[in-house]
């Protein structure tokens, strides 16, 4: 049976979720500082409290950030109003399934989304955002690799393979490269970082 996780009694709780770091990744961070990278508007997919959608919309880019929670979705929009950014919005949708995008992302990024989908989702999932995507669109994708969580064989999120990765994510596009990568997370103790990928693709 899948793992389902409740989204929106996660970001209800008084302890900010670990995956909610206060900032984009590290990853996306260098990603979006480097010049002429994120082209056109933007698509931050299981935006969460959106650090990442926010930090592009203050360098200047149109973002809409999509979330199943509408917790998460009021506290973007909220942290939206409050710094000015009227060029990110955010709506509420069910990542798997939504439209009404059409080709509209020219940059898509997935701050570790696809290893929290039960594995039934994923398709619909990367069916969707390519919908959304325009002609060429690049899609980054950050997700956990196998030992994140040492010791650990309970339901979470996915510890995938590179050969996994690829096999998920390459019926739909184009991959350019998977390269390892670290995941932060925000614990008790402090900061940790895990093992993971980061997945480049594109449309067409």
């Amino acid at each position: 049976m899948a793992h389902v996780i409740d989204w929106d009694d996660a970001y209800r709780q008084q302890q900010t979720p670990p995956w909610s770091i206060g900032a984009p990744q590290p990853e996306y961070a260098a990603i979006i500082d480097t010049d002429g990278v994120v082209r056109g508007e933007v698509l931050d997919a299981g935006c969460g409290h959106a650090e990442l959608a926010l930090a592009l919309a203050a360098r200047g880019h149109t973002v809409v950030g999509l979330d199943l929670s509408p917790t998460a979705v009021a506290a973007a929009t909220a942290a939206a109003r409050d710094r000015g950014l009227d060029n990110a919005t955010f709506a509420q949708a069910d990542i798997s399934s939504f439209t009404g995008f059409d080709g509209r992302f020219s940059t898509i990024f997935d701050s570790g989304l696809l290893h929290a989908l039960p594995a039934e989702l994923r398709d619909g999932y990367l069916r969707s955002v390519h919908r959304a995507a325009a002609p060429g669109a690049r899609f980054y994708i950050l997700a956990f690799g196998t030992g994140a969580f040492p010791g650990h064989d309970g339901p979470g999120p996915t510890q995938f393979t590179e050969d996994q990765l690829r096999e998920v994510v390459s019926p739909h596009w184009t991959i350019e490269e998977i390269r390892t990568a670290q995941l932060h997370a925000a614990l008790p103790e402090g900061r940790a970082q895990m093992p993971g990928f980061l997945v480049t693709a594109r449309k067409g």
